[in-house]
């Protein structure tokens, strides 16, 4: 049977990868994003507005019946140090990271039945946070204390929540950020959704609460 699978932030480089991943198994995939357009999704949808979320998702509901799974891709990226950074980096992080997956999480419990699958996109970085990387770790460190939780939370009712945790993803907007960098140990964002495929997916029944690390070796 198909599965019906939420991503948000559905229109960005790691979005349109997962959601071709999943529609390669033969799902359906959601995308809901604050972009406008959005095809055969949500658009217009800020993902930080509690009441606009639980709105959009009953609608999805709705329309196909059911949820089986949510990817939350949403995200944003601030690299700036303490020093010379502002306070308010702080609260953008958390605000685009961290509460856009809570209320992701929040408005998706009630459509959402056993077998059901949770998977969040924290950052490797959470766990050892670089120079300029605090704000953006801090909030991608909440990310993984969410899916701790709510994987506990929901474990006696079937409802699987893992997350993945990017180092650094090979994206257009990364490679110009990072002009100078190797980029021979970067994730792709195929790989990185082909791991979010997975644990969306029955063949991952016995994964809740896990962290896993996405990095890529050397080859040759």
């Amino acid at each position: 049977m198909s599965r019906i699978i939420i991503v948000t932030g559905g229109v960005g480089t790691l979005g349109r990868a997962v959601c071709k991943a999943i529609e390669a198994k033969g799902w359906a995939a959601v995308p809901v994003d604050i972009a406008d357009h959005v095809e055969g999704g949500l658009g217009g949808v800020d993902l930080t507005d509690e009441g606009a979320v639980t709105s959009a998702y009953a609608r999805i509901a709705a329309t196909h019946g059911r949820l089986d799974g949510v990817a939350n891709i949403a995200g944003g990226f601030i690299w700036e140090t303490i020093a010379d950074g502002k306070i308010e980096s702080f609260d953008r992080m958390y605000q685009m990271n961290l509460r856009s997956a809570a209320n992701s999480c929040r408005a998706a419990l009630e459509h959402l039945s056993e077998g059901a699958s949770v998977v969040n996109v924290g950052a490797a970085a959470a766990g050892s946070a670089g120079l300029g990387m605090a704000a953006y770790a801090a909030s991608k460190a909440g990310v993984m204390a969410l899916t701790k939780s709510l994987s506990e939370e929901l474990a006696g009712k079937g409802i699987r929540v893992n997350a993945v945790l990017p180092t650094i993803l090979d994206t257009p907007a990364n490679r110009k950020d990072m002009p100078d960098a190797d980029t021979s140990e970067w994730v792709t964002p195929d790989d990185a959704a082909s791991v979010v495929a997975f644990l969306l997916s029955e063949e991952a029944h016995a994964v809740t609460g896990a962290a896993v690390r996405l990095a890529m070796g050397r080859k040759g």
